[in-house]
């Protein structure tokens, strides 16, 4: 899942949510949404996060039955 592997690299960076959100130039209210999960949130914010680890949202074909 997306807020694990946010949550993996960020500690493994031994950055803060806050400074992660700092340097990716999102609200930390933002971050912990996203670490913590939240359904429903808008995907260039959660590129802009992404990107800080050289990862991106995208299609991603699903298997048909």
């Amino acid at each position: 899942m997306i807020r694990d592997f946010v949550r993996s690299r960020r500690k493994a960076a031994g950055l803060t949510q806050v400074e992660l959100a700092a340097k990716a130039g999102v609200g930390l209210r933002f971050l912990r949404d996203l670490e913590q999960g939240k359904q429903s949130l808008r995907t260039d914010t959660v590129n802009k996060v992404l990107a800080l680890f050289g990862k991106c949202l995208g299609p991603v074909d699903m298997p048909r039955d």
